[in-house]
């Protein structure tokens, strides 16, 4: 049975990052160095989750030759449950998670208005303060099959990340804004020269 790429590629509802690794690679365990982020998805987005556990199946599909003709029984995936598995972690409540990693740099833009034609408009962000674990994104992932050291299964691939939105950070880290609103400062805010 052939599969096309396009049918183990998957473009995402919007979703939340954490552990979100996309401006520097990062080694897991002393392994390769690697782009990477979690990425949670809502359970009442079922039309994403629908696509990803279709994407995950073709790439089963495609892994039958890797894997000696057949799916094996005990074949890994990446799709988790956060209330299982992350019990204790309130972003992960109500969600599924997986974790996608690429060698390679991925794309990471926003949305900046349309082109004539109506089609979107990007703008690569470089400002690594920008997407962080938190944020919102859209994500675009490919699934694959993978025979390493006797693991068998599936494993997501990074290909862009769109924010479309700020949240709260996750892991701890707290807003400029949300420390420091309330307090004073002698600096005249209209007035730059203090930054000299």
């Amino acid at each position: 049975m052939a599969i096309d790429n396009q049918a183990t590629k998957v473009l995402t509802g919007k979703v939340r990052l954490s552990y979100c690794h996309v401006f520097e690679p990062q080694s897991i365990d002393g392994g390769d160095a690697k782009y990477s982020t979690a990425i949670l998805i809502p359970k009442s987005d079922k039309e994403t989750l629908r696509k990803i556990k279709a994407a995950i199946d073709a790439a089963k599909e495609l892994g039958k030759s890797k894997w000696g003709g057949k799916i094996p029984a005990n074949c890994k995936t990446p799709l988790r449950d956060g209330d299982e598995e992350r019990p204790d972690d309130e972003a992960y409540a109500g969600h599924y998670f997986l974790n996608a990693s690429a060698k390679n740099k991925p794309g990471v833009a926003k949305p900046i208005g349309k082109d004539a034609n109506g089609k979107t408009k990007f703008a690569e962000i470089t400002d690594t303060t920008e997407v962080y674990s938190g944020c919102f994104a859209r994500v675009s992932l490919n699934f694959y099959p993978f025979d390493a050291k006797g693991n068998r299964g599936v494993a997501a691939g990074l290909n862009n990340v769109v924010k479309v939105q700020d949240g709260d950070f996750l892991g701890g880290r707290s807003s400029v804004n949300d420390d420091f609103a309330n307090e004073e400062f002698d600096a005249d805010v209209d007035d730059e020269s203090y930054l000299d």
